[in-house]
């Protein structure tokens, strides 16, 4: 709820929860199942810089599923995601290329990166 709704500080935090719980298996099917992904997408794409990098990490380990995968592109994920990897903080290009490392792991995924732009910020990184 804090990453829909908090103060920045709290969305900062809650980001940064997620970012941690993710790299556990059955929190990443938690995170998803509770919602989380889109919550996620929106501060990747609003947030604060702090917010952002939190976010893409958080992304960065929930790829790992590849349910969630599919559930991020679907939320509409890639394209912040591609936004972070080409003018973001250092910290948030690196988790951005690091979540579409993974996303691109499925080919429609592939497709989507490329047609967002994603190909040109990932090669300069």
């Amino acid at each position: 709820e804090l990453a829909r709704s908090g103060t920045c500080v709290a969305k900062e935090r809650a980001a940064g929860a997620l970012q941690n719980l993710a790299v556990n298996a059955d929190n990443k099917v938690a995170i998803a199942a509770a919602g989380g992904i889109g919550p996620l997408v929106e501060l990747a794409r609003s947030g604060t810089c702090v917010a952002k990098e939190r976010a893409a990490g958080a992304l960065q380990n929930l790829a790992v599923n590849a349910d969630n995968k599919v559930a991020i592109a679907a939320a509409g994920g890639i394209g912040p995601l591609v936004e972070l990897a080409r003018s973001g903080t250092s910290v948030a290009k690196e988790n951005a290329a690091g979540a579409l490392w993974k996303l691109a792991l499925n080919a429609d995924n592939q497709v989507e990166i490329a047609a967002a732009g994603g190909i040109g910020p990932l090669v300069e990184l």
